[in-house]
């Protein structure tokens, strides 16, 4: 199983890169990105991965405004050229790598289409290591972040949606490693309760005027923090002076800490306050005020029918619209969401967002079972 990047001084194992290193039929190596206006008119997101276990690629495009979200899903067959990320009329093009790349939808039968420039604003950054583990779904992911604008064009609905970068913020999330996707895994005793677990995560890349802040947390049901990132990230007004890698201007956080005032009969937030901690005890607390709700099930998270890493044959598309006033808050595949966000620091006001997904008990908030509404 050649490939182009075999050409390079890359492997990691005696194997061809094309071929994983673990047999684990959960790997996975994903692109996923959102995209949104300052004044939360509108979100976009869009993910694709490749699970080369499965055999599968998959990909999703999706876009949240007026009420409404549209969604495109497509998967295949994975191509034997892991340097190729497209799926029928969706790719992704690396015009320069960490910097520049280019997402395009061609028109096809759902009628959402797009062509979208990334220009970053930051340097690539890297999480810490990631790794939960459980007798059935554990985690062990590597994951980089950057923060950029967006240029371009979106379509959907009859409707035409110009994407101007002076407006329109974004982040470039890449991750690979091990992480349960696809079909459930049918062997073996049927998992306890408390084997099953949950899951309590929040994410918080912002943008400010003159910098970005990241925050990322994980916690146990039993609200034990088992994973956490914060970094102050530098920002550039031109791209061509970013550091391709370790910027040295970065500042990585002493803690983070989070509070959560809950839409009464939901777990989404009406409010929250992402505490910030730095190296020298200064301590910050930023106020975000939701303004969008994007679901997640819209490229593929927690969807019934286009989850991730799900054989649907050769070549599948597929699209679907709703509208958000008629959604079930608290159907499980509506419990993993991004919300846009203003950001308040002292006089500082910026913009991001506010990913969330919050499954099982959680005492700090009251959760009591899987699914109980705030």
């Amino acid at each position: 199983m050649l490939s182009k990047l075999d050409d390079y001084t890359i492997h990691q194992t005696a194997d061809p890169v094309a071929v994983p290193a673990t047999t684990d039929r959960n790997a996975y190596d994903r692109f996923w990105f959102n995209g949104y206006s300052g004044d939360g008119e509108f979100y976009f997101g869009i993910g694709a991965a490749l699970y080369p276990n499965l055999g599968i690629m998959d990909c999703g495009f999706s876009i949240i405004r007026d009420g409404e979200q549209h969604a495109f899903h497509a998967s295949r067959r994975a191509p034997r050229e892991p340097s190729v990320i497209d799926v029928g009329p969706f790719r992704v093009e690396i015009l320069e790598p960490l910097k520049s790349l280019r997402v395009v939808l061609d028109p096809n039968e759902t009628g959402i289409s797009a062509e979208l420039l990334w220009i970053p604003r930051t340097s690539s950054f890297q999480e810490g290591y990631q790794r939960m583990r459980r007798r059935r779904g554990t985690m062990e992911a590597t994951r980089f972040n950057q923060f950029g604008h967006w240029q371009g064009e979106i379509r959907y609905a009859g409707k035409s949606l110009a994407i101007d970068p002076r407006r329109v913020y974004g982040t470039k999330d890449r991750s690979w490693g091990v992480r349960p996707v696809g079909d459930p895994d049918p062997g073996g005793a049927p998992p306890s309760l408390r084997e099953m677990g949950g899951i309590f995560f929040l994410w918080a890349p912002l943008h400010w005027k003159h910098r970005c802040t990241h925050a990322g947390i994980f916690e146990s049901n039993d609200g034990v923090r088992w994973h956490w990132d914060g970094m102050i990230v530098p920002t550039y007004d031109d791209p061509e002076k970013i550091p391709l890698v370790d910027d040295p201007g970065l500042t990585p956080l002493l803690y983070v800490d989070h509070q959560i005032e809950y839409q009464k009969g939901t777990r989404r937030a009406k409010r929250a306050i992402i505490t910030k901690v730095e190296v020298d005890g200064k301590k910050n607390e930023i106020e975000l005020t939701p303004l969008t709700c994007f679901r997640m099930k819209g490229i593929g998270y927690q969807h019934p029918v286009w989850g991730h890493g799900k054989w649907k044959g050769e070549l599948a598309i597929g699209g679907e619209s709703w509208k958000t006033a008629d959604l079930d808050e608290n159907a499980p595949e509506n419990q993993h969401i991004q919300q846009v966000v203003r950001a308040r620091c002292g006089n500082d006001e910026g913009v991001g967002v506010l990913e969330q997904i919050a499954i099982g008990p959680h005492p700090r908030y009251g959760f009591k079972s899987f699914f109980d509404p705030a």
